[in-house]
């Protein structure tokens, strides 16, 4: 089968994960196409060499005439260059304009956290109520996802499939004293963007000060939080950051909204309990009581919580296993494949 893969951009984040996971697993046995648009291009570096990689240039996040009309130039092309068997897009821009011009018997739209359509731009819901009939199928990755989708009139052929990984590959990793400073790391892997909420991170910080408190994938210095405590730290973008769970005691994930946090998945596949928002679909994989905590966004709870779980040393064993457990059972690449599959079979 020859399945092409359409995202909006090539920087790194939790929607480009899935999409080279899914398509780094795919090409074992099917033809595979990678098509992406801006961005700082780190995706590039995740990608197994089997994929064949289109750069799509007008393809952008931000509403542009002409570089929408582009970019929907340059993915028909893309279409009668490969004749891809099916389409599967991944985010907002590459989903509408996707959908456009596509044929809609073989596409498949994955919504990456619909509550960034919900809440952030509710004013973008008519466009995705229409373009649901332009789609073979619309995925959503968390079953709070679907029941969302259905809620605001998007209700033609819903599907939910969680997001799956495989465990982040260790070797290459850097030597980094920060993770030998403190006796207990807790760690965020996220970009500074608005559905995070890196004030919070920084003030749990503040009320535990013996633990180091690290965040990856900020891609700018963080200066409009004051002052940061000294046992605070922001690592940069760093490629393959997955695999620095491994050194953390906590994963923490702050967030405003969420759809299924692959960082949190990546956690989960090395054993480590989490304390995260309850947004979004976070407490269909983080179960309060079982693997960790989803909490309010309160620094005072998130403190609580952390300082519960490594001060409790039969706590956290039993929570580490059961995130191991979860992520075996119902997380792993194999089976977000095996769903997709289903889906991939009725566009021929």
């Amino acid at each position: 089968m020859k399945i092409l893969q359409v995202i909006t951009r090539s920087e790194l984040g939790g929607a480009q994960t899935v999409v080279v996971q899914l398509a780094n697993a795919l090409c074992r046995e099917h033809q595979v196409i990678l098509a992406a648009g801006e961005g700082d291009g780190k995706m590039w570096d995740m990608v197994d060499r089997r994929v064949v990689r289109e750069h799509c240039p007008h393809l952008q996040r931000a509403l542009s005439p002409k570089n929408d009309l582009l970019a929907a130039i340059e993915l028909r092309r893309l279409y009668k260059k490969h004749k891809p068997d099916v389409i599967h897009l991944h985010s907002s821009k590459a989903g509408v304009l996707g959908r456009l011009v596509f044929p809609s018997k073989r596409t498949i739209y994955t919504v990456h956290g619909f509550d960034s359509v919900r809440i952030a731009f509710r004013k973008f819901l008519p466009v995705e109520r229409t373009m649901q009939h332009f789609a073979r199928a619309t995925v959503g990755v968390s079953n709070y996802d679907r029941k969302n989708l259905i809620s605001e009139r998007i209700n033609k052929n819903i599907h939910t499939i969680y997001n799956g990984i495989c465990r982040p590959d260790c070797s290459q990793m850097q030597q980094m004293e920060i993770f030998d400073k403190y006796d207990k790391i807790i760690l965020t892997i996220a970009r500074l963007s608005p559905p995070k909420d890196p004030k919070l991170f920084i003030e749990t910080a503040r009320l535990l000060p013996n633990y180091g408190f690290v965040w990856i994938g900020n891609q700018e210095e963080v200066t409009e939080f004051g002052e940061i405590p000294s046992n605070c730290h922001f690592l940069g973008n760093i490629v393959n950051a997955g695999a620095y769970c491994s050194k953390a005691d906590i994963f923490m994930l702050p967030s405003n909204y969420e759809g299924l946090p692959m960082v949190i998945i990546e956690a989960m596949s090395f054993g480590k309990p989490v304390v995260a928002s309850n947004v979004g679909g976070v407490s269909e994989i983080v179960r309060n009581g079982e693997n960790g905590y989803v909490l309010d966004n309160s620094p005072g709870l998130f403190a609580q919580h952390i300082a519960t779980i490594i001060e409790d040393k039969e706590l956290y064993a039993r929570f580490a296993e059961a995130s191991l457990q979860i992520y075996n059972s119902e997380l792993t690449i194999d089976k977000m494949v095996g769903g997709y599959m289903e889906l991939y079979k009725q566009c021929k």
